[in-house]
């Protein structure tokens, strides 16, 4: 995520200094915060699609989000919809409202081992109305502990992220892009465009709207992409390799499900290992199954 913009950064100031690098789950350098945004909320839309799927097939008519994604992302809205004004109760002295259901979603969307648990969320939500295991996926995505305190997680991702980027929307400017996040995600979109004004009223100027990452004269550095990663679209892995440079960015793209892909693809897995071990890169445009 996040790292591999650092490490590009790095490797542009830097090219002499890089060794046997690998970046995995890999942020796109060459698109700005409204183009990155509007493809996260394609990219959680389509693991969310792609979950309800596996839900319809394992599930069949025990499934939580029907028989279509069609179904699926309707009944996930009016489930939104509806905690908007009811929260659902839990065992805690908390509820459930929607945007920590939401929060609860996309977390279960990062890796497909826990596509069962939003399953039994959302069972659970539908069943019984109540989101024991939603509120417990968010609180685990957002860094609250069993005290109540939370982690500085989400206060440093606002500050980092405000230093990185320059540009500054309205709300004028966020309300003319909601149909686009809408259609590129009924379920995540709306909630999305909202995260534009998250530097608006920021006291401090960003850097610019774009990282460099050119690193002419680095040693080749291997760049993994995910076809189904939420969080950091493979076409961003692509790009990365591109802007990297000629000889230096090295692209392998994997076939598969979740945000990043080291420890969980076995080809992948393997590739990257002979890379570090021995300095032997694939192919550039090599795909793993």
């Amino acid at each position: 995520s996040y790292g591999t913009q650092l490490d590009g950064v790095y490797a542009h100031l830097f090219p002499k200094n890089v060794g046997r690098t690998v970046f995995d789950a890999v942020v796109d350098p060459t698109s700005d915060e409204l183009q990155a945004d509007l493809g996260q909320a394609k990219g959680f839309q389509q693991a969310l699609e792609h979950a309800m799927e596996y839900c319809r097939d394992k599930y069949a008519a025990n499934c939580p989000t029907g028989g279509s994604a069609d179904e699926g992302n309707r009944r996930i809205a009016d489930l939104l919809k509806k905690l908007e004004t009811e929260p659902a109760p839990t065992k805690s002295a908390r509820k459930l409202g929607s945007d920590l259901a939401l929060t609860g979603i996309a977390a279960s969307l990062y890796d497909e081992k826990t596509w069962d648990y939003l399953v039994q969320s959302l069972g659970e939500l539908r069943q019984r109305g109540t989101g024991n295991n939603l509120l417990a996926i968010a609180d685990a995505y957002s860094g609250r502990g069993a005290d109540g305190h939370y982690n500085n997680t989400d206060a440093a991702h606002t500050a980092i992220s405000c230093a990185d980027t320059s540009r500054r929307y309205t709300v004028a400017e966020m309300r003319a892009q909601e149909p686009a996040f809408r259609s590129a995600s009924p379920v995540f979109g709306p909630s999305m465009a909202k995260g534009l004004l998250v530097c608006t009223d920021w006291p401090v100027r960003g850097a610019s709207d774009k990282p460099q990452v050119a690193a002419e004269g680095a040693a080749p550095i291997l760049v993994v992409g995910n076809t189904g990663d939420p969080a950091t679209p493979v076409e961003g892995a692509k790009r990365m390799a591109d802007a990297l440079g000629r000889g230096v960015g090295v692209n392998l793209t994997v076939k598969g499900e979740g945000h990043g892909v080291y420890g969980s693809n076995a080809c992948a897995t393997k590739a990257v290992d002979a890379f570090l071990v021995d300095g032997t890169a694939p192919a550039d445009g090599t795909v793993c199954s």
